[in-house]
């Protein structure tokens, strides 16, 4: 067996020694507790606080996950934007069930979200797609996300045609219909506190009757 296809990694060790994250600490809302962390997690440094990944699941129950990025936090649903037509819109149409899923390194600090996804108002993804770069705005209309292509030379040709079109006045940059934003509605979120010996600090929320209920969990 050669060296590459082994790896014993459970010699690595890091103690976490968070600040410790009391229930009574926590605001009784989620989503302010979240703004909390994630403003902390940036003025510590966090290369991308706003890195997620997103875990979906197909039709058959096999989950899938990667990750994206949080564009806002409107009206209690984390919302982030991307192909309608690739492997995560086509798993999201069969199934809206999802998580989210933050890591702040630096300060030891995780986030987990659970909900339902359902697509943005169109005009609201208007609003973000003509607020991007002109070369984020012709990517989108001319990747078909997650299908298989021959070579790489077949996207950059794509993309040398679409801008010469558009420079000609031929084509303008429009928002694909399949590129657009997703909204999740959370039913649970869960803060997690790295501590030493693996005695974590954890802290959940949970949608009762409208009403989020706040609960310490066991490390």
């Amino acid at each position: 067996m050669s060296s590459g296809e082994h790896m014993d990694l459970r010699p690595l060790r890091q103690d976490y020694e968070g600040t410790p994250l009391r229930k009574e600490d926590c605001s009784e809302s989620p989503f302010v507790q979240f703004q909390l962390w994630w403003t902390e997690a940036q003025q510590a440094g966090e290369a991308e606080p706003n890195a997620m990944t997103l875990a979906t699941a197909d039709n058959s129950g096999q989950p899938h996950a990667r990750v994206v990025l949080l564009k806002a936090l409107e009206n209690q649903r984390f919302v982030f934007f991307t192909n309608y037509s690739s492997d995560k819109g086509r798993e999201i149409e069969q199934n809206p069930h999802a998580s989210l899923s933050f890591y702040f390194q630096k300060q030891f600090r995780q986030i987990r979200i659970e909900g339902r996804l359902e697509k943005i108002a169109a005009t609201d993804s208007d609003t973000y797609f003509y607020s991007r770069p002109q070369e984020s705005q012709i990517g989108a209309m001319l990747s078909p996300q997650s299908h298989v292509i021959p070579n790489r030379e077949f996207i950059e040709a794509g993309l040398a045609e679409l801008k010469a079109k558009i420079e000609a006045g031929t084509m303008m940059i429009q928002r694909p219909a399949h590129w657009g934003g997703y909204a999740l509605i959370a039913h649970r979120i869960e803060f997690w506190q790295g501590q030493p010996s693996r005695l974590h600090d954890r802290i959940s929320y949970h949608l009762e009757n409208n009403n989020w209920i706040k609960q310490r969990l066991a490390p």
